[in-house]
């Protein structure tokens, strides 16, 4: 069999882009390919689970357009698919002068992406979060929390019901396209398909070079190390809580994060992982780590984030560390409230140059869509990312 489309990836950028293909064209053939047993079982299943507002996406990029369509988007999927969703709103929390000032060019932001946010005092940020410490802050209105691999396994359910086909356990070991179709060597099998399209997250270097795409890009895994309060403190926050970035930092910084299934947790810190898909900590690939070291790209990053990397290292083997950032805006914490919680991996798009990627890139062949990279916030925005794709497909293909 020949499919009309083959997709990559049964993560929730693929799920949605699968989903939307089939109802924009009924009568096509399309199967799902994925390597583990389950849908989300990567990114999309060890996220945040936050709905982002798109606070601190550089104006006019794919990031801050497509965020602000998928909070819209991934609330009203929610919603009318009954999967539990809460627009709980964040909190960006100014602990010092220098956080305050800092403080504007968010607002600033918030104004040219179109985003609804108020300015808070430190007595009203008192009296919207008694347990918070700081300022002064902004609100961003509409960020939520949502139960993402709920979302992707719903989109899969639905594309199924269209007569769509998801094959799963069967891991990409090789691609060739023709002038005719694509052949994917998935295990044991070959899949063929007139077209195809990659959403392959960690993975998408390794298919962009089986594809002989031109990619001057490697993936470079970050663990994002969270931790959660105990039950008496699910309660501590109303809001999300954020801090300040500091722009000479790569990430955002620790935060407290309400999740969907009531608890709260703390995080995430950025340690350079060793393994594109280890979790536990001390996790090591040794494919992984050979691939990242020989990419010249990667010691050009550690040389510019070196400081930042040893801070992250330093935290990640001491709780006292990463209590004392938390401490900044909630001071009321301890040791014993920082219990074990599952980390997830964050997949960084790396240039040749050592420069980290932050927008949404895309690359094609004559029949391959490839997504390239989609960060954060690649789940909030999934389903406007896979209208996106599905456009591409049909002015490229139809």
């Amino acid at each position: 069999m020949i499919y009309d489309y083959a997709i990559i990836g049964g993560g929730i950028v693929g799920m949605s882009t699968a989903w939307q293909l089939l109802q924009r064209l009924p009568d096509a053939s399309i199967v799902v390919i994925e390597k583990e047993d389950r849908l989300s079982a990567h990114q999309t299943g060890h996220n945040s689970g936050v709905v982002h507002a798109g606070v601190y996406y550089q104006p006019g990029s794919m990031k801050a357009l497509f965020c602000r369509r998928g909070v819209e988007e991934t609330i009203r999927f929610s919603r009318e698919n009954n999967i539990p969703v809460e627009q709980c709103g964040k909190l960006i929390v100014a602990t010092s002068a220098d956080e305050l000032a800092r403080m504007k060019n968010l607002e600033d932001r918030c104004l040219e992406n179109g985003i609804e946010f108020e300015l808070l005092s430190a007595n009203e940020l008192k009296t919207r979060e008694p347990r918070i410490s700081g300022v002064g802050a902004i609100l961003a209105k509409t960020t939520g929390i949502a139960d993402y691999p709920a979302i992707c396994r719903t989109m899969g359910d639905k594309f199924q019901e269209l007569g769509g086909e998801i094959r799963l356990g069967l891991a990409v070991v090789g691609v060739q396209e023709t002038a005719d179709e694509v052949v994917v060597q998935a295990g044991q099998e070959e899949i063929r398909a007139r077209h195809l399209i990659v959403c392959a997250g960690m993975m998408s270097d390794r298919l962009a070079h089986m594809l002989d795409v031109e990619a001057d890009f490697a993936m470079v895994p970050f663990r994002g190390e969270y931790y959660r309060l105990p039950p008496e403190k699910n309660n501590i926050v109303k809001h999300l809580i954020y801090p300040v970035p500091d722009p000479a930092l790569p990430f955002l910084g620790v935060h407290l994060t309400r999740v969907i299934e009531g608890c709260v947790t703390v995080g995430p810190n950025a340690v350079l992982g060793f393994s594109r898909e280890g979790y536990a900590k001390g996790s090591v690939n040794a494919q992984d780590v050979v691939e990242m070291v020989r990419f010249g790209g990667f010691w050009k990053l550690m040389k510019q984030h070196m400081g930042t990397g040893i801070r992250e290292f330093k935290n990640s083997i001491s709780k006292q560390g990463y209590l004392d950032r938390c401490r900044k805006y909630c001071p009321e914490l301890t040791l014993d409230d920082l219990q074990p919680y599952p980390s997830g991996i964050r997949a960084m798009a790396v240039n040749r140059d050592g420069t980290m990627i932050h927008d949404f890139l895309f690359a094609e062949t004559a029949r391959t869509i490839l997504v390239c990279n989609a960060p954060s916030p690649a789940a909030t925005s999934a389903i406007p990312i896979g209208e996106h794709i599905v456009d591409k497909a049909m002015d490229r293909f139809h």
